[in-house]
């Protein structure tokens, strides 16, 4: 499989921003004359997320920020970086109501599946904490302002590093390269770690992630949910983290042929969710879909019908469109012919197919919104602010919270493209 994802360079431009607010005019996203080289799978959806995290926008006002923390007794447990380094973590204490409620949120940034995949990912911060920022910016879900994140501001907020490139899920080593695919370890370190920080005596907790750490949260949801007493209110909130099992537009199995190389070569499958390995493959049983419906604990997805990453690199690879017929398209929905548009309405029916059986449970949660983004938790214009996308009139942190607090049974699900005018959509310009 070619793993690059693009051979253009991405210019984003975001437009109409207001300080304070948080806001942007027409929906759509840009950062003010940033080139971007996306050569690999990894780096692509790391850059997405880093769009969808805000911190490019934290110029405009003052996040809060928090710095990292190094697990010094995980290397002992063997829970390393691929490069051998420790892990980390950023924790903002609760206050008040919220002292004694905690919220996990697990970093994503893509997967690595060869050795030069992940030989590169090891000299990055999604490999190596030697390259981890100091200090991250905590908005959207992790923000500690009341009219930012109305339901989870005061709670303990907690973001864990990604550093292995299987969703926390590899358990291996390559010694001829010095790689360490160590993220199961390195997840249990750390919940052992925030456990010995007060999580043990939780009254409320919620495991979230965003896109590969969305994967993950699905992933490990049963597994969070067992380190509680049953008296604990324990759920789980996967955002973007629906990467589904479909073909490509040339017909082939891009993601899954991606995937079975990230399984096998970081030794996954021995962590996967035995409710599907009992009866699936491996490779089957790292996509969600597979896996949702058959959890325990109380579940919200929040994704887009239109994926970013999932149409730039799952759907319409630059490997499946050699001569480039989709390239205008996975830069700009405007762009898409009314044949590629019909494609990826396709995808969304498959994406609503693969959560049907999902949201019948009435513990579990639903937002998919048709928006071209990828991440909407993280990001403040996003998850809770003036112009934030709306189904049933609700942004999406107001929509979490009810489901979380059983406030209402949320179960949203948007019309098709283009009819939804509250997206904050990501356009790329080369």
């Amino acid at each position: 499989m070619r793993n690059r994802i693009c051979d253009w360079v991405l210019i984003v431009v975001l437009i109409g921003f207001s300080s304070l607010s948080g806001t942007w005019a027409n929906g759509y996203d840009e950062l003010n004359d940033k080139e971007f080289h996306a050569n690999t799978t990894e780096e692509m959806l790391s850059y997405l997320e880093d769009v969808s995290n805000f911190q490019l926008s934290a110029v405009a006002y003052k996040p809060l920020l928090v710095g990292l923390t190094l697990i010094h007794g995980a290397a002992a447990k063997g829970a390393v970086c691929m490069d051998g380094t420790l892990p980390g973590y950023h924790l903002h204490r609760g206050f008040g109501s919220g002292a004694n409620s905690w919220l996990v949120h697990l970093e994503g940034g893509g997967w690595c599946n060869n050795i030069r995949t992940c030989v590169y990912r090891r000299t990055t911060r999604r490999g190596s904490s030697k390259y981890f920022e100091k200090y991250l910016a905590f908005t959207g879900i992790l923000s500690n302002k009341a009219e930012e994140n109305p339901d989870f501001f005061n709670w303990n907020r907690v973001k864990v590093r990604y550093c292995d490139g299987a969703s926390f899920t590899g358990d291996s080593e390559d010694k001829a390269h010095n790689l360490q695919f160590r993220g199961q370890k390195i997840y249990l370190a750390a919940m052992e770690e925030l456990m010995s920080k007060g999580m043990r005596y939780a009254n409320q907790a919620l495991l979230s992630g965003c896109s590969a750490g969305g994967l993950a949260s699905i992933l490990h949801c049963d597994e969070f949910r067992d380190l509680f007493p049953r008296r604990t209110r324990v759920k789980c909130l996967a955002d973007a983290g629906m990467f589904l099992d479909v073909r490509d537009i040339s017909g082939g199995h891009t993601l899954r042929n991606m995937y079975h190389g990230v399984v096998t070569f970081q030794g996954a499958a021995k962590n996967l969710p035995k409710t599907c390995t009992n009866h699936l493959d491996p490779t089957s049983c790292f996509f969600p879909q597979n896996i949702i419906s058959n959890l325990r604990t109380p579940m919200f997805l929040l994704n887009t019908a239109y994926d970013s990453w999932q149409i730039s690199d799952s759907l319409a690879p630059p490997s499946a469109d050699p001569h480039g017929v989709w390239q205008a398209c996975r830069k700009n929905p405007a762009n898409c012919s009314p044949s590629q548009i019909n494609f990826l309405q396709g995808f969304r029916n498959q994406m609503l197919k693969a959560t049907q059986r999902f949201s019948w449970s009435k513990q579990n949660g639903l937002f998919i919104n048709s928006c071209f983004a990828h991440c909407q938790s993280e990001r403040q214009d996003t998850w809770f602010a003036r112009n934030s996308p709306r189904l049933g009139n609700k942004a999406i942190a107001t929509s979490v919270g009810d489901w979380y607090f059983e406030r209402s049974i949320v179960k949203q699900i948007d019309c098709p493209y283009p009819c939804d005018k509250t997206c904050h959509n990501l356009i790329f310009r080369a």
